[in-house]
C-alpha cells in the first residue's frame, strides 16, 4: 500500500550525508520526507490511538495530525481573562470522547516551574468505575499537556495524590484493593522509573508530603491516611517505620519550616510530630484539638456531590520570611447551621504552633445562609506569605435541583487570613451531575472528591475536574501572571521589556516552549517542520537562512542549525 516508504530509508540518509551536495540535499528534503510523508498517511490517518505513544524527547512535542472528522477539539475553556486548558486529551489535542476523570493532584518541579505534572483517577470509560491512575505532564509551564495514559494499565489505581521532592524528583501515590504504591519519576513526569510498596491492604485516602526545608528531614517522604502514617528516610525506597496511632479520616500533611509535621483530618482535628524529621526515631504524633469542620459526607442526592466528600480539611504552613513564618493554616467546609443543607468554606489560624486557634473566618462574600455551597475548597500558601483559595461556588445557580450547576471561585488574603478579597468567578459553569462514570446507575455519583493546587509568588497553579464537555475531565488554570521561567515577572513583562524572546509572537517566553513549535501553537506539524526544512536549506542550495524563531529549531541545543537537528525532527514525525 505504501510503495513510497522504504524501511531503510533512515539509513538511505544517513549514508548519504557524505555524497549528497547541498543542491541534491534541498531537493531529497522535498521529496524523500515531505512527499513520503503526505502519501502515507502520516498526516492524518495513520496515527497511534490516543495514549499509546509519546515525543521521542520531551522537549519535543509528537506530530499531531488534524483531528478526524467529528472529533472534539475544544481543549480549553474561558472565563473573562482566565483560561482553563484540558489536560487529559489525545495525541491530537482533541477531547478523549466517553472518558472519565477526577480527582487531580498536581505538583510543579521546585527547580524547574515549567515542568508540572499532574495524576488523576482515569476512567477509560464512562460506562465502568473500573480507573487506573492517570496522569500529563507539561514541560511550558502549563500551556501545553502531554496525556501518556495509565502508569499501570489494566491495574486498578485510585485516590491520586502527587508531590515534588527537593531536587526535582516525582512522586505519585495510588492505592488499591491489594496495597498502596509509591511511583517515581526523575525526569518531571515524562517517565516513571519504578513503583515500590508503602503498604499492603486496603488503606483510604491516602496525602503525600516530601520535606523540602534545609533540616535534618530533607527529603523526608511522609503519607499520611485513614487512620495511618508512614515515613520513608531513603526517597521513598523503603517504608519500614509506620505509625499507626494517628487518629485522622481522610487528612491532609504539611511540614513546617523546621521540619515539623502537622496532619488536619476531615472534621478539623489536628496532629503534630515533632519527631517525625528525625531517621532515628519513630514517629510520633499530638493532638492539638478540634476545629469543628466537616465534609459533608452523606451519600444524599441533595447535594453537588452526591457519593462523595464536599471539603477536605486542608492545612498548610507559612514558609515565608516574613512576620507570618510558620503560621499554620487550616481550611475546610462548615455548615451554617446543622439542618441547612449548604456549606461554608472558612479558615482558622494559628500563630504559636498550633496551640491556640482563631475563629474560623468565612473565605467567601456571598451572603450568609444563601443557600449556596461552598465546597472542594483548597487552599495554599506562596513563598511571599499570600494565601490562595479556590473552591467550587453555587451561589449563582442557588435554584438548580441538588446543588449541581457550580462555577470556580478565586480570592486570596495577604494578612494572614484574617480579611479576603473580593471573590472572583475563574471558570464557566458546570454541571456536576455530568458524566458519573459506573454501568450501575445510583453508584459512585460524584466527581471525585478533592481538587488540588500549589501558590508561587506571581499566582496559583490549579487541577480541577469539570464538566464542560459533557462528561468529567481535568484541567489545568493559572491564576495570576504566567512566571514560567521563574524570575518572578510576568512572562508578558519578559517579553515586552526583552528579558525574553517571542520569536512566534505567542505570548510565551521562547525558552518556556516545546522546541520545534515554530509557529506557537503547542503542536508540532508539517508547518513546523517546513520552516525547519527552509531554514537549513535556504532559497538556494547553498545559503543558510537566519530564522526568527532560531531557538526553536535547535533541538539538540548546540548552537546551532545543522543534520543533527534535522535527524532528530525528521526522527519525531517519520520513526514508527
Amino acid at each position: 500500500m505504501c510503495a513510497y516508504c522504504p524501511k531503510n530509508q533512515h539509513k538511505f540518509w544517513r549514508n548519504s550525508e557524505s555524497t549528497m551536495g547541498k543542491s541534491r540535499l534541498a531537493l531529497w528534503l522535498g521529496v524523500s520526507v515531505y512527499l513520503p510523508w503526505v502519501l502515507c498517511g502520516r498526516a492524518g490517518g495513520q496515527v497511534a490511538e490516543p495514549h499509546e505513544r509519546g515525543p521521542i524527547d520531551p522537549w519535543i512535542r509528537a506530530p499531531r495530525p488534524p483531528a478526524a472528522a467529528g472529533a472534539s477539539c475544544q481543549s480549553h475553556v474561558i472565563r473573562d481573562q482566565f483560561r482553563s486548558i484540558q489536560v487529559n486529551v489525545d495525541s491530537r489535542g482533541c477531547n478523549i470522547l466517553g472518558d472519565a476523570a477526577n480527582e487531580p493532584s498536581i505538583a510543579v518541579s521546585p527547580t524547574d516551574p515549567r515542568k508540572i505534572v499532574i495524576g488523576w483517577r482515569q476512567f477509560n470509560s464512562m460506562q465502568s468505575d473500573f480507573r487506573e491512575p492517570g496522569w500529563a505532564y507539561s514541560q511550558d509551564g502549563g500551556h501545553s499537556w502531554v496525556f501518556r495514559g495509565s502508569l499501570d494499565p489494566g491495574v486498578f489505581g485510585s485516590d491520586p495524590v502527587l508531590a515534588s521532592g527537593p531536587g526535582g524528583e516525582t512522586y505519585y501515590l495510588s492505592i488499591n484493593s491489594a496495597e498502596m504504591r509509591l511511583f517515581h519519576s526523575f525526569d518531571s513526569g515524562v517517565s516513571w522509573a519504578r513503583w515500590s510498596e508503602v503498604s499492603s491492604g486496603f488503606i483510604d485516602k491516602p496525602w503525600i508530603v516530601v520535606d523540602q526545608t534545609p533540616g535534618a528531614g530533607r527529603g523526608n517522604i511522609y503519607i499520611a491516611a485513614n487512620y495511618f502514617f508512614a515515613r520513608s528516610v531513603d526517597g521513598g525506597e523503603s517504608f519500614a517505620e509506620q505509625a499507626h496511632d494517628l487518629g485522622a479520616p481522610s487528612p491532609t500533611i504539611s511540614v513546617a519550616p523546621d521540619g515539623t509535621v502537622y496532619v488536619a483530618e476531615e472534621s478539623g482535628s489536628v496532629f503534630v510530630s515533632w519527631d517525625a524529621m528525625h531517621s532515628a526515631d519513630i514517629p510520633s504524633f499530638e493532638y492539638l484539638g478540634n476545629l469543628g469542620y466537616t465534609s459533608f459526607y452523606i451519600r444524599s442526592d441533595c447535594c453537588p456531590n452526591p457519593d462523595g466528600l464536599h471539603a477536605q480539611s486542608w492545612i498548610v504552613v507559612d514558609h515565608s520570611t516574613g512576620g507570618t513564618r510558620g503560621n499554620l493554616y487550616v481550611a475546610g467546609g462548615r455548615q451554617p447551621k446543622p439542618d441547612v443543607l449548604e456549606l461554608d468554606f472558612a479558615v482558622s489560624r494559628s500563630t504559636d504552633l498550633g496551640q491556640t486557634w482563631s475563629q474560623p473566618v468565612r473565605i467567601h462574600d456571598d451572603a450568609h445562609e444563601s443557600g449556596a455551597w461552598q465546597w472542594f475548597g483548597m487552599i495554599s500558601v506562596a513563598a511571599n506569605g499570600r494565601i490562595d483559595a479556590v473552591w467550587n461556588d453555587t451561589r449563582n445557580f442557588v435554584d438548580a435541583p441538588s446543588g449541581r450547576l457550580s462555577e470556580l471561585y478565586y480570592a486570596y488574603s495577604v494578612d494572614a487570613g484574617v480579611t479576603w478579597s473580593k471573590n472572583v468567578p475563574v471558570s464557566p459553569v458546570f454541571d456536576t451531575h455530568l458524566g458519573w462514570p459506573g454501568p450501575t446507575p445510583g453508584r459512585n455519583l460524584k466527581i471525585g472528591d478533592y481538587y488540588h493546587m500549589l501558590s508561587d509568588n506571581l499566582g496559583v497553579n490549579v487541577a480541577y475536574a469539570a464538566t464542560f464537555n459533557g462528561e468529567q475531565d481535568i484541567y489545568f488554570l493559572r491564576i495570576g501572571p504566567w512566571d514560567c521561567n521563574a524570575n518572578e515577572i510576568d512572562d508578558a513583562a519578559d517579553i515586552k521589556e526583552a528579558r525574553s524572546r517571542d520569536c512566534n509572537a505567542n505570548d510565551v517566553p521562547d525558552e518556556c516552549e516545546y522546541r520545534a513549535d515554530v509557529n506557537g501553537d503547542g503542536l508540532t506539524t508539517l508547518s513546523d517542520f517546513t520552516a525547519f526544512r527552509a531554514a537549513l536549506t535556504g532559497p538556494t542550495a547553498d545559503t543558510a537562512v537566519p530564522h526568527p524563531c532560531f531557538e526553536l529549531l535547535d533541538p539538540d541545543h548546540d548552537g546551532d542549525m545543522d543534520l543533527a537537528d534535522f535527524y532528530l525532527l525528521e526522527h519525531v514525525f517519520v520513526a514508527p
